[in-house]
């Protein structure tokens, strides 16, 4: 390099130029996105157009699409399998209208949310894949755990239908709340007798993970969050921050049943962050009691009158058995049906 050019200034033209590049790169790579999905669904429109003027039976439905499959292959190459085509077709009958596509969603992401069958899924997972940035991989692991449905049951048919069209918002405390937690990202063994510890510190290793099972807004503050009162010491198992609902959020783990000590121990964790940690600007912090079991009696008559935001919910190692979970679902619908 000449003498007479800054080497500072050098690397401030080579940064500008990269950081240049990159932008324009995402802005192509959004672009061609945004053509691919709007070019799939309007593929996937006309082989439903075809099917309904020439009448095409449900029979003929799969011949139909492997004979495309080979044509469109042998001229344009890949891309164009029968599966591909399947979910093309799915797209515009998901989406009949091309504005209710997102520009945020991939191919890929679109894939993974038709392979449900629920209408409200589709809606949900596609509201809640663009709020929350969701990666392909996120979305994945969030539909095996059954978020939807976990979110649902907590909920009357007025809010599950609300909840598949706009997606989870978070607006109060009892948005925040699943029940139950999945933490199947730990890999621990169902019959593997392990200490609460055990169960914090693989928490603190799979932190990433387990901020996207909490949900969108959750910031991350400390661990055995040391609280002094009087001569006598206590410890928070996990703190957090939530930058929407602008509180604390203080999580005590339990190893197997959730008692009523365990429901007043966060109660006085509570009231301590209320009066000693918060600032003028944030609203009252909120208590989770998670634990391997619950008696819901037990946390009823424990909880009365506590005028704190304290919850208790459970947490499992494992996915949760889809079946059962639609079953629930719909018994939830069809009594709310019953009752009008």
């Amino acid at each position: 390099m000449s003498k007479n050019i800054s080497n500072s200034h050098y690397q401030q033209l080579k940064e500008q130029i990269a950081g240049l590049l990159r932008q324009g790169r995402e802005q192509a790579g959004k672009a061609v996105n945004t053509i691919l999905v709007k070019t799939y669904w309007q593929i996937g429109r006309y082989i439903i157009e075809f099917e309904q003027k020439g009448k095409v039976k449900a029979k003929y439905g799969a011949e139909l699409l492997d004979n495309l499959s080979k044509d469109l292959t042998l001229i344009y190459g890949k891309g164009f399998s029968r599966s591909n085509l399947t979910y093309m077709r799915k797209l515009f009958a998901a989406f009949p209208k091309s504005e209710t596509l997102s520009h945020k969603l991939s191919w890929s992401h679109y894939f993974e949310i038709l392979k449900t069958e629920s209408a409200l899924e589709v809606e949900f997972y596609s509201k809640q894949c663009e709020k929350e940035n969701w990666s392909v991989r996120e979305l994945k692991r969030q539909m095996k755990s059954k978020l939807f449905h976990r979110l649902a049951l907590s909920k009357d048919k007025k809010g599950v239908l609300k909840l598949s069209q706009d997606g989870l918002e978070i607006q109060q405390p009892e948005d925040l709340i699943k029940d139950p937690y999945v933490l199947e990202f730990l890999d621990i063994p169902q019959n593997y007798r392990y200490l609460e510890g055990e169960l914090e510190d693989k928490l603190i290793q799979n932190l990433q993970k387990f901020l996207l099972e909490l949900g969108k807004g959750f910031a991350f503050i400390g661990r055995q969050y040391k609280i002094s009162i009087g001569n006598r010491h206590f410890f928070v198992d996990l703190v957090f921050y939530h930058r929407i609902l602008k509180c604390f959020v203080l999580i005590d783990l339990k190893r197997g049943e959730v008692d009523h000590n365990d429901i007043g121990q966060m109660n006085l964790y509570l009231n301590y962050f209320r009066k000693e940690e918060n600032t003028e600007d944030d609203n009252e912090p909120i208590g989770i009691v998670l634990g391997a079991y619950k008696d819901q009696i037990i946390v009823e008559y424990a909880t009365e009158n506590i005028t704190n935001k304290l919850f208790v919910s459970k947490y499992q190692l494992y996915l949760p058995d889809k079946k059962t979970l639609t079953v629930e679902l719909e018994k939830l619908l069809e009594e709310e049906n019953n009752e009008r």
